[in-house]
């Protein structure tokens, strides 16, 4: 029976997609892991581990490139939790307009004095006056699930809408609102939004987007959202913004010790995917994911090998992860046919450094068949299912 670990509490609704494995905490050299928050970077990787599902989107807290190289695929859950995250921008729209948290604070300050609170009340309202949303403009950087769904959200309030994305794909395109602009890159949402939410993984090129530079080339009292990751954002450079004027609200999901308490940051204790709703999602997504992989070899939604799916053909099924070079399909097809079996279907994928092979056969895939395709140099991982 296989084993699956899983690294934190997960929502019991995967639990009978695991049917049929041993599943639970203490599940000792797993063939899967199932994560969300737990730091994986120590986590000692034994050999029967083949992939790990994160049930959230980031995958920071895990070793992608370093499981990559050991051929584990690392599945996330794109979108799973994408209505949360919109739900909770579409509040923070409001809040970045309005001083709403300011006013609640001093709300609970005229606690005690009884029949004065309704005129202080009406007396110091004036102080938290803010604007509506309608009609002013939000800039989307990044137009992925989470993305598209706010700027449509934020369309339908009656708000203008301008977002880019150079990785755009077609289908995600067809999702959008016909009324949202797309832009060809962030400088033109920069110079133009009221409001900007930002919806991109971390990485070298995006972490500090929001830095003295870019902020320079905001509206005067913009407000921006950050609700991906803490360190796309420069903390000093925002929050002298703040003191400054320049950025009117710098609302985060990611609080630092810095910017607490700073006028003008709204700081959220990281709830863009706390629903019960949107945690249920991702684990049943997670674990579909997986099991799918362990079962039939198919990838979807890896972050470090590409998707290649298909449905079986033959007597047996070889799954091979392998470095993206040349002459490799070839190989892999020499190895079988020296064998006198015959290929009922084969699909190779590369992403990046890496590639992913599903090689249905009409015979035995036996240890000298398996043995010649692991000899081939290139080659990272082979396994039957």
């Amino acid at each position: 029976m296989k084993g699956i670990l899983k690294l934190n509490a997960i929502s019991p609704l995967a639990d009978p997609i695991f049917a049929g494995y041993e599943y639970g905490g203490d599940v000792k050299n797993p063939a899967g892991i199932m994560v969300r928050s737990a730091a994986m970077a120590d986590y000692p990787a034994g050999d029967n581990l083949l992939a790990v599902a994160r049930a959230g989107a980031g995958t920071n807290n895990i070793p992608v490139a370093e499981y990559a190289k050991k051929g584990i695929v690392v599945f996330n859950t794109p979108g799973a939790n994408a209505n949360a995250v919109k739900e909770l921008v579409i509040c923070e729209l409001f809040l970045g307009g309005r001083k709403i948290t300011e006013a609640i604070d001093w709300v609970k300050t005229l606690k005690g004095e009884g029949d004065a609170v309704g005129k202080l009340v009406e007396k110091g309202k004036g102080k938290f006056a803010g604007p509506e949303i309608a009609g002013k403009t939000l800039g989307v950087i990044g137009l992925g699930a989470i993305g598209i769904m706010v700027a449509n959200a934020a369309k339908a309030l009656g708000m203008k809408v301008v977002g880019a994305d150079p990785f755009l794909s077609t289908h995600n395109a067809l999702l959008i609102d016909p009324a949202v602009e797309v832009v060809q890159d962030n400088a033109e949402v920069y110079k133009r939004a009221d409001f900007i939410t930002v919806h991109v993984p971390l990485t070298p090129q995006t972490k500090g987007m929001f830095n003295k530079q870019t902020i320079s080339s905001c509206k005067d009292g913009v407000v921006i959202i950050n609700n991906s990751r803490g360190e796309l954002a420069d903390t000093a450079d925002i929050i002298a913004a703040l003191e400054s004027g320049k950025i009117a609200r710098y609302i985060t999901d990611f609080p630092t010790a810095d910017l607490i308490g700073v006028d003008g940051a709204i700081c959220v204790p990281h709830l863009g995917a706390s629903t019960p709703e949107a945690e249920d999602n991702c684990a049943v997504m997670a674990a579909r994911q997986l099991t799918d992989y362990i079962e039939n070899g198919n990838i979807t939604n890896s972050v470090n090998y590409p998707a290649v799916s298909a449905a079986r053909e033959g007597k047996a099924r070889i799954c091979v992860c392998h470095m993206n070079v040349a002459n490799m399909i070839a190989q892999f097809a020499a190895a079988v046919s020296a064998k006198g079996i015959n290929i009922a279907n084969m699909v190779d994928k590369a992403k990046g450094e890496y590639a992913y092979c599903l090689l249905d056969i009409d015979g035995d895939a036996d240890e000298e068949v398996v043995g010649n395709i692991q000899k081939i140099d290139g080659v990272i991982r082979v396994r039957v299912v």
